[in-house]
């Protein structure tokens, strides 16, 4: 058998293989944010097929911070028995579930009041990276986004995720402070790394409170930007060693802050061969060796050799796939089966063309929409 079926531990949690559904906003939740029955069969489908480890795509935690009109939310306490029966759906075919809890920062839409800003760390005039409006924001505001993630880790315990996975990657706020680009603060959240990184441990100290010892907190870190003068992989690479240190039961390593076009992005286009894949490989290396707990490794996977020889040389300890599965829901479980063939996913994107169209996430070419 191989070791990508071999059963795994994070912090309490076994998972019974090492592959991992990456957070993935699916476009199924109603307008208020509310699980529905299309989510809880989505999910449903991806545990069937074999995915070890589901994490569910972004859920706000305050409304200023939503990003998505059809995201789900753990804003407050009415969401709970939704979110019970979608966990309950992943548990009942083997898969564990996490939540992936998010402020969108700067780039949060759909604002609770019409005349409201997005917030950010600084106000940055002439970025070409950014082209919305926003406001820099107050102290008293990073402890209420504090706060709220410790409350909305406390209502995913309750409505029985295996875990929660803080999002601190794809240009998001957490990405946006641990930026010396987009945080460019004099008090005590920027500057230094460590200032920059207060965020991220404010945030795990109040979940911790709030959940309890044993319960795991991930995170899935940027550890390099894709704009000028942004994060360096040296920087974000001792950032993500900090987190491992700090209690943090897992990292993801993506890529922090977006640069131009998807070329520049955590879901580059067109990976049609193998010396395109696992496209942060390199730096999930150099954080596994500096730390002990899991690393999960995502971007560009579509071969289950690579990932099988990623695993076993160390490399990582998870796999993480997201548009693979968009198109295929059943690939685990053929590669359990003993099939071996490479995903049919080519990386088009054209499923994220799908969500802007207001239609859940779906393979354009499973959808029917277009000829291979």
């Amino acid at each position: 058998m191989s070791i990508l079926f071999e059963p795994i531990t994070i912090k309490s949690v076994q998972i019974r293989n090492h592959f991992v559904r990456s957070a993935t906003y699916d476009g199924c939740a109603d307008a208020k944010g509310f699980v529905t029955q299309n989510q809880i069969d989505f999910y449903s489908r991806l545990s069937a097929g074999g995915v070890g480890l589901i994490v569910t795509g972004i859920t706000g935690v305050l409304e200023s911070g939503k990003l998505m009109r059809f995201q789900n939310s753990l804003t407050d306490d009415r969401f709970i028995d939704g979110m019970k029966r979608l966990t309950g759906a992943v548990h009942s075919e083997g898969g564990k579930i996490a939540a992936q809890l998010c402020h969108a920062g700067r780039e949060a839409r759909h604002l609770p009041a019409q005349d409201s800003l997005p917030v950010a760390p600084s106000l940055i005039k002439g970025d070409s990276y950014f082209s919305g409006k926003c406001r820099a924001i107050e102290t008293a505001e990073i402890w209420e986004i504090i706060s709220a993630f410790g409350d909305a880790a406390k209502r995913a315990r309750e409505a029985d995720f295996d875990a929660v996975q803080i999002h601190g990657a794809h240009a998001y706020l957490l990405s946006q402070f641990l930026s010396p680009f987009t945080n460019r603060r004099s008090d005590g959240w920027g500057g230094s790394l460590s200032n920059r990184l207060r965020i991220h441990k404010e945030i795990y100290r109040n979940i911790r409170k709030k959940v309890g010892e044993d319960y795991p907190i991930m995170i899935k870190i940027g550890v390099v930007d894709c704009v000028q003068d942004g994060l360096s992989p040296t920087e974000g690479q001792a950032a993500a060693q900090c987190l491992g240190e700090i209690g943090y039961d897992a990292l993801e390593i993506s890529q922090g802050l977006r640069g131009q076009g998807y070329e520049q992005s955590e879901f580059r286009p067109n990976v049609v061969t193998i010396a395109q894949e696992a496209y942060f490989r390199e730096y999930s290396r150099d954080v596994k060796a500096k730390i002990k707990v899991p690393v999960i490794l995502v971007g560009g996977l579509r071969s289950f050799d690579l990932m099988e020889e990623i695993v076993t040389l160390g490399d990582a300890d998870f796999v993480s796939l997201s548009r693979p599965l968009i198109k295929e829901p059943n690939l685990i479980r053929e590669w359990e089966g003993g099939a071996r063939r490479r995903s049919q996913c080519i990386s088009c994107n054209r499923c994220f063309k799908m969500l802007r169209l207001g239609r859940p996430v779906s393979c354009a070419f499973a959808a029917g929409l277009l000829s291979e």
